[in-house]
């Protein structure tokens, strides 16, 4: 989805809905890595049942890393890509159904956001390529080291799109890694995988989203599935929000700003291309044993739950005293329309709201005073009330003129700090710093890629006694460069302002400004904002857009034709009237075929993806669709600051002209090119040990053509059709590998088959409704009468899945082991009888730790006495310190107290002369001083039976 910041400020407002995962990394033994067996437990305390993956987010980064080096070839990209999906599915351990998807042919409106992109990365690349080799040339031409450069040619992600070589060659390959998993993994012993690949049409996300429609509008289906949806766009939150299951969590990897990248001439860190200095790279360890390390960890994954969001929204959009009965369903709903205004892959978002200036809070508030006076809700089912919709939008077109307002003061403030900043920052800066082999440089820092050695003293100090005396005597009004050398003679004029400002991009519309709208039209549209026909035209798109868009989330794509015929949206204040304008689809469209759409969405650079003579039309200056191919295009800031940001002027492709252009090259395309540029389906896996298998393998026996519909006994409530697959994965039959660093599967036992989703009508509606049976996970959230009803308990927020999780404690045979290795003294060292600092204490019910010695977390009151788990003495006893015969010792902490008259009593230290300093219990019922002696009020849940210490 197209709002960068949109997790970012989820996150923030709702905190509670991010859990860290829980993963178990796989072991080594005598130098073969033992892979983690899936079939155990789930570590995070949740069992999932389904684990959906959209894969464009994960062949992007397996292809083209950012933090650390690219694979070299095709073959590497595959094996990341396994690694990657083997490490999702050892944290989620589905149990029933994994679902594999990969982005197909995208509707018409998606298109142009990927022409966009495409367009783009294909003129970066070109860019850093020869940004690269000019470097290069310059490293060289002085003298500089860099290792030899790879021959290996420069991979172009465009290459990810339904109809390429790559896109048919990782279908195949995926193939080959379920089949192999299902032979030998034990955690896929009976889990029933679908793949949906490149030749299916439709994105990813949402083709996992019509299955679940489709699933849940069968009776078989179990309404308390746990879905697990893994991806990291922003609109996978709105997408699991929609489905209205009760337990929908989405993971994703944990986004950490500022990670490093390597050079991409020296592959080295710390540094960008355009600043390589050709130096050589240092040796790391004693005999360079950590070349090929990283200095970043590994990525972690973070879960996301929605049903805690579901929670947070229950609350905000509740409201009292309304004319109709309050739905939480249909209230989640209409959030998810208002934060399609903000922005999404299908339309630009509204000129006055960006999510950066709290709009979606600021449409909340509108919604919520509005709400009364419209009668009802905003959407049902993926459906707009347009009526309802314009009084909201017209209440935001009320105060535009103030946001505008208000956002040109806080970026005229930002500035002003800034510049504030860098003065102080320059004020602080010492008159003089020495440059060379005399730069100060930090303690543990001489061995740094950027810090100078001199190999010959002598001679460095004869250069600076030269240099000293070729120089001219140094002034105090002389001026210094950054590394603190005299700058050339006369120095450098300053600016009139600021040497510091940067230039800001020049901003024509100025809607801070009176007169915003007529410049905002003028400048965009070349159009007079008195023109009201063209207004109208281009609110009533917008308006047929947001009612796509709602409907491609809840009911799936109402046409493939349709698209958002601008680059620029309208005002809020422009939606008068809109009450009447049409919001119906034409009926029966049929998406691009994937050459098609290649040749929709690709630059002319990525033309080597297409057949010679589909390339001929993207640069042949006589084609008669030579002008969607431009060599260069104009990116409008559009008040941003980056390029990223901007809007890329592209032109539109027109349908009717493409299509006739490509008619008289469809006869040059040979058996394979018009393979791949067919339309497929998805394909069904099973093993052996799955209910289904044998049912599956007789349909191959007998050699039904006709599709069968699919028993949802055996597979889970699933339902759906079957037909046989001409490239099916059978039992007994050898399943070649198509990556030469792995084996064939000599002795297969899994099975294919192609599956189809339950088919409906074309008008057909899905109901967002929670569906009748599904129970609602246990509160989260502390609850609005806690004060009330707690009887004085202090809340303890759920930190994970599972609310009764007990806390972390230390078993019989951990303490066992503590009295044999801890020394049975007060205190050990030099400094045992040094008093902590008064901070280790003070506001802190945990006892201050002896030097050496690890933090004990909170016992529990099952543990064994104290003599039950005394060791025997260390063999060097050292000598306790004792202020009276016969008296109890005080530690230094005690005498602390007694010396600060702290708040605390010393009686509740008195307990700490236990075996290694740790407090000892009275018997195994009783508590801790401070605590009853019946325990807790709530039963502890039954023991786990994963571990059993005794």
């Amino acid at each position: 989805m197209g709002v960068p910041a949109f997790f970012r400020w989820l996150s923030r407002k709702y905190p509670s809905i991010v859990v860290n995962c829980v993963e178990e990394k796989p072991k080594e033994c005598n130098g073969v890595k033992l892979p983690v067996d899936a079939s155990k437990p789930n570590p995070n305390d949740v069992e999932f049942d389904n684990l959906y993956l959209d894969m464009n987010g994960i062949i992007h980064p397996c292809t083209h890393p950012e933090d650390k080096p690219a694979p070299k070839n095709e073959d590497e990209m595959m094996v990341a890509i396994f690694e990657y999906i083997d490490r999702l599915f050892n944290i989620v351990r589905p149990r029933r159904l994994l679902y594999m998807a990969i982005d197909g042919v995208a509707p018409r409106a998606k298109m142009n956001q990927q022409r966009s992109r495409r367009f783009r990365a294909s003129k970066e690349g070109m860019e850093a390529a020869v940004e690269k080799e000019r470097v290069r040339e310059e490293i060289l031409a002085k003298g500089g080291f860099l290792p030899p450069e790879e021959i290996k040619e420069r991979f172009d992600s465009n290459c990810i799109t339904p109809g390429t070589e790559f896109m048919d060659n990782l279908a195949k390959c995926l193939r080959y890694y379920i089949a192999d998993r299902l032979n030998n993994d034990p955690g896929w012993k009976n889990l029933t995988v679908i793949l949906s690949d490149a030749s299916a049409p439709g994105e990813g996300e949402h083709k996992i989203m019509d299955y679940i429609r489709r699933q849940r509008a069968q009776p078989n289906h179990d309404p308390n599935t746990h879905h697990c949806l893994c991806g990291a766009d922003a609109d996978l939150i709105m997408l699991g929000l929609a489905t209205h299951e009760p337990n929908f969590t989405i993971i994703r990897e944990e986004f950490k700003p500022n990670k490093p990248k390597p050079c991409g001439l020296c592959n080295q860190f710390g540094h960008e291309v355009k600043d390589c200095e050709g130096l050589p790279r240092e040796k790391k360890g004693k005999h360079d044993e950590l070349a090929d390390s990283l200095p970043c960890a590994e990525g972690e994954f973070i879960f996301l739950r929605l049903n805690v969001l579901r929670e947070y929204l229950e609350r905000e959009l509740t409201m009292a005293s309304l004319p109709f009965t309050f739905d939480v369903e249909r209230s989640i709903d209409d959030w998810v329309f208002m934060c399609f205004f903000v922005g999404n892959d299908f339309l630009p978002h509204l000129p006055s709201l960006e999510i950066r200036e709290g709009a979606i809070d600021r449409l909340v508030n509108i919604y919520k005073n509005v709400v009364h006076k419209t009668g009802g809700y905003l959407t049902e089912s993926g459906y707009v009330n347009l009526q309802r919709v314009q009084m909201i939008m017209l209440a935001v077109g009320e105060v535009e003129d103030s946001i505008f307002k208000k956002r040109k003061d806080d970026e005229d403030s930002f500035r002003r700090r800034q510049k504030e900043k860098r003065k102080r920052m320059k004020r602080d800066q010492p008159a003089f710093t020495p440059c060379g082999i005399l730069t100060p440089q930090a303690l543990g820092s001489r061995n740094s890629p950027g810090s100078q050695v001199a190999n010959n003293a002598r001679q460095a100090a004869y250069e600076m006694r030269m240099y000293n005396n070729s120089s001219p005597s140094v002034s105090p009004n002389t001026s210094f460069t950054s590394d603190g050398c005299p700058s050339p003679i006369g120095g450098i004029k300053r600016k009139a302002e600021d040497s510091d400002s940067e230039p800001e991009p020049e901003d024509n519309v100025r809607l801070w400004e009176a007169g915003w709208k007529q410049r905002y039209y003028k400048n965009k549209f070349d159009v007079d904002a008195a023109d009201e026909k063209f207004r109208r035209k281009v609110v009533q798109s917008y308006v047929e857009g947001l009612c796509w868009v709602l409907r491609y989330y809840y009911q799936g794509c109402a046409s493939w034709k349709w698209y958002y015929p601008f680059h620029y949206a309208p005002f809020a204040s422009d939606f008068e009237g809109i009450a009447g304008m049409p919001s119906d689809f034409e009926k029966g469209t049929k998406p691009f075929k994937p050459l098609e759409q290649l040749m929709g969405v690709f630059p002319a650079a990525s033309g080597n993806f297409l057949p010679p003579s589909w390339r001929k039309l993207m640069s042949d200056p006589d084609s008669s669709i030579i002008d969607f191919y431009p060599e260069d295009f104009a990116i409008d800031l559009n008040g941003k600051k980056y390029a990223w940001q901007g809007v890329a002027l592209l032109p539109f492709v027109d349908e009717r002209r493409l299509r006739a252009a490509l008619e008289e090259v469809y006869p040059d395309l040979t058996p394979e090119e018009t393979r791949r540029n067919s339309l497929g389906g998805d394909v069904l896996f099973v093993g052996k040990h799955h209910p289904i298998h044998d049912f599956v393998l007789e349909l191959y026996r007998t050699g039904s053509t006709a599709p069968v519909d699919l028993p949802p006994e055996l597979c889970h409530g699933i339902q759906g059709k079957f037909s046989l697959d001409e490239e099916a994965i059978l039992p007994d039959q050898i399943v070649s590998s198509p990556i030469p660093l792995l084996q064939d599967l000599s002795q297969n036992t899994a099975i294919s088959i192609n599956f189809k989703d339950p088919q409906f009508a074309e008008d057909y509606i899905f109901k967002a409704i929670m569906l009748p049976g599904a129970r609602k996970p246990a509160q989260v959230l502390k609850p609005g009468d806690w004060e009330k009803s707690s009887n004085g308990r202090q809340w303890k927020p759920q930190l994970g899945f599972n609310r009764d999780r007990r806390p972390v404690h230390l078993d019989q045979a951990a303490f066992r082991t503590l009295g044999h290795v801890m020394p049975r003294g007060s205190g050990t060292g030099v400094y045992s009888n040094a008093a902590p600092s008064p901070a280790t204490y003070q506001g802190n019910l945990y006892r201050p730790l002896l030097r050496g010695q690890a933090q004990i977390p909170k016992l529990m009151s099952n543990m064994r006495p104290q003599e039950s788990w005394r060791g025997p003495p260390p063999l060097f006893q050292q000598q306790r310190f004792e202020r009276n015969v016969g008296a109890e010792p005080l530690l230094p902490w005690n005498r602390m107290l007694q010396n600060q008259n702290a708040a605390f009593q010393p009686n509740q230290y008195q307990l700490l002369a236990g075996p290694a300093g740790y407090p000892p219990r009275r018997d195994d019922r009783g508590g801790r001083q401070g605590y009853p002696r019946d325990g807790r009020k709530y039963p502890l849940p039954p023991p786990s039976g994963r571990y059993n210490w005794n």
